[in-house]
């Protein structure tokens, strides 16, 4: 049974992204996912300055008179959300954190695609697969993803990228937009990003929080890995400890960067301090100025 709170959470995140959709993304949302391809709707008669090769000669044979193809952008798609739910999901420096940020932008995104008339599915991955839910059409459905996405708790403690993707290419027969959504505290899928963005129209949600960027001046910590348990003590006192960390993440975000900068892949990154709007708005105009 599904506490108040989560209800009350799940009402709230509606309200508050269906408003987003209705005055920011919804026609930006359809503008910049095109339809799988053009499919025929009619004949109708030639008429001057029509493309001859779209001429239907079966019905000008039999009716005498010259008739053309009519075609229609297929608008139909399916949008598959997968989604990172390992145990780091849950660190935020601010009143957000990671996963609450994820779970907003995703409902955001299947708003905006049942709007549009498209199905939207889930995959939860830890380093398992946790969670599925099939594409389906409706506010209904949206509701219930929203809800697996606030109440399914990981088994997993890892993060495997490569095995969820692997899952989704898997599970779709047809090109999809794929969002992975994840904080990518991982290595080694390089290969099933290259797969599924080949497959798919592929697009990252890189969730951050500034406290991973940099380490505040407080002296000796403990520092406990979420996904694996260790704990470290770090002393934060130490300028050359806070230079080097910083030096690392720098390092990290900007090898991640440019992996998907070279293969193409479309990526927002948001933080859980700052407001997602403006890079999703970003993303949209990006992706309409390429067509």
């Amino acid at each position: 049974m599904i506490s108040k709170e989560v209800l009350k959470k799940i009402r709230k995140l509606e309200i508050q992204t269906k408003g987003i959709v209705n005055t920011l993304f919804g026609g930006e949302y359809q503008s910049a996912f095109k339809g799988r391809g053009m499919e025929f709707s009619e004949v109708r008669e030639y008429t001057y300055g029509d493309d001859i090769r779209q001429i239907d000669w079966n019905v000008t044979a039999r009716t005498g008179d010259p008739y053309i193809k009519i075609f229609e952008e297929e608008r139909e798609q399916t949008l598959m959300l997968c989604v990172d739910i390992s145990p780091s999901g849950t660190f935020g420096s601010n009143d957000q954190n990671k996963m609450d940020l994820a779970i907003e932008i995703c409902a955001v995104l299947a708003f905006s695609a049942i709007k549009n008339s498209d199905k939207v599915g889930l995959v939860l991955f830890s380093n398992t697969i946790e969670k599925v839910v099939p594409p389906k059409k409706g506010r209904t459905h949206v509701l219930r993803l929203i809800r697996e996405l606030y109440t399914t708790k990981p088994t997993g403690r890892g993060t495997d990228i490569a095995e969820a993707l692997a899952y989704v290419n898997r599970l779709l027969d047809r090109r999809a937009i794929v969002v992975l959504a994840s904080d990518f505290q991982d290595r080694d899928f390089d290969k099933q990003l290259r797969i599924t963005n080949q497959k798919h129209d592929l697009v990252t949600i890189i969730v951050n929080d500034e406290l991973e960027d940099q380490l505040p001046n407080v002296g000796i910590i403990p520092l406990k890995d979420a996904e694996t348990g260790k704990e470290l003590m770090i002393d934060t006192s130490s300028k050359k400890v806070r230079e080097e960390y910083k030096k690392r993440r720098f390092i990290q975000k900007r090898e991640l960067s440019e992996k998907l900068l070279k293969m193409k892949i479309d990526s927002v990154e948001v933080t859980t301090n700052k407001s997602y709007v403006r890079p999703l708005m970003n993303f949209f105009i990006r992706r309409l100025s390429r067509y």
